[in-house]
């Protein structure tokens, strides 16, 4: 996912409103799922083998890897192709030379690209917190790992599940795949055939793709049989599509087109309440188009939390993690993304 709930997301006015809409039917938990958004991010930096075995540990049923590519074609996982953000690359005095500026779906972006290194230039870097004023304890992790690669991922999934006799699913995003394309990079291809090699393409299996791009999933939806999931967020439209808006595409005519090529809506929360807390009815609409509808991004932290639920005055205290699940499941998701799938796996469990 690319935004976090902000000062934007729709300001509950009451605790009295939250009773209200807990009070609707919620769905059971079995038919809730839990996304470990980028692994356990809210515990360990994100996209790490260690955020991510910490997720399947705190009981969440799929992990989330956004997933780039190096320059000798590798899938690895990061939450952009620019580095800089999560890595230690800009302290590499022999990387120097590598930054640049690209345009990156009507976008300039400046610093280093995932695409422009190969795999062994990428093993010497190491991941940091991204979030480090919010997140202070995971900071204290800097440095520790590497950028794993889809492979690893792979083989982390299936040692866990040998492990614990726990089925976990894969949820991965493909990041940018039109812009990487156009640079000779075919990820599609990529993550079709990593998922083909490890018998994981079929449609029983726990695996849902991911994309704001119309033309990937249409792509996607003639190479594999696992769901497919378009992600959505206001003011916004597809980059490979720019006459489309994402809320066109969420009208119940503009439903029925995505829903013969996609079979969920990943939607920002932004789009699931509406300015007084109330939910929009997006919900209804997608399933009505026979589709399911996952939010994102659930983070513990005040600063991401709708007021009426933070607790104390600091951004980084957590505020009331369980309150929120009961007011998506009241509002009618499928799931949630979450990077601290500790609390809320617990909270489900409470909940059901």
């Amino acid at each position: 996912m690319i935004r976090a709930i902000s000062a934007n997301w729709p300001a509950l006015r009451s605790i009295a409103l939250l009773a209200v809409l807990f009070t609707a039917l919620p769905l059971q938990a079995s038919d809730f799922i839990v996304i470990a958004h980028r692994g356990a991010s809210g515990e360990r930096p994100e996209h790490t083998l260690a955020a991510y075995e910490r997720a399947i540990d705190q009981g969440a049923d799929y992990i989330e890897p956004d997933l780039v590519v190096t320059k000798d074609m590798v899938l690895v996982a990061r939450h952009e192709n620019e580095l800089s953000d999560t890595t230690d690359v800009a302290a590499h005095e022999e990387f120097a030379d590598r930054k640049r500026s690209k345009t990156i779906d009507g976008r300039l972006v400046s610093g280093w690209f995932a695409e422009d290194f190969t795999l062994a230039e990428l093993r010497t870097l190491r991941a940091k917190e991204r979030l480090p004023s919010l997140r202070t304890k995971n900071a204290q992790f800097d440095s520790l790992y590497a950028i794993p690669t889809f492979a690893e991922i792979l083989q982390l999934v299936e040692a866990k599940e040998a492990e614990t006799g726990r089925r976990v699913g894969i949820y991965p995003e493909l990041k940018h795949p039109d812009f990487l394309l156009q640079q000779g990079f075919d990820t599609v291809d990529l993550l079709v055939t990593a998922l083909r090699q490890a018998d994981l393409d079929d449609a029983e299996d726990a695996v849902f793709i991911q994309s704001f791009e119309v033309g990937t999933l249409r792509r996607l939806d003639t190479m594999v049989e696992v769901p497919l999931v378009l992600l959505v967020t206001p003011g916004s439209g597809p980059a490979d599509e720019p006459a489309l808006s994402y809320e066109e595409m969420l009208t119940p005519a503009g439903l029925a087109q995505v829903a013969k090529y996609a079979d969920a809506i990943g939607a920002d929360l932004r789009l699931v309440f509406n300015a007084d807390g109330t939910p929009t009815g997006l919900a209804e609409k997608v399933h009505a188009a026979g589709l399911k509808l996952h939010g994102w991004t659930l983070r513990k932290e005040n600063a991401f939390l709708p007021p009426a639920l933070r607790r104390g005055s600091a951004e980084n205290a957590a505020g009331d993690v369980p309150a929120m699940v009961a007011l998506l499941r009241a509002a009618g998701l499928d799931g949630v993304f979450t990077d601290d799938p500790g609390l809320v796996v617990p909270a489900m469990n409470a909940g059901d």
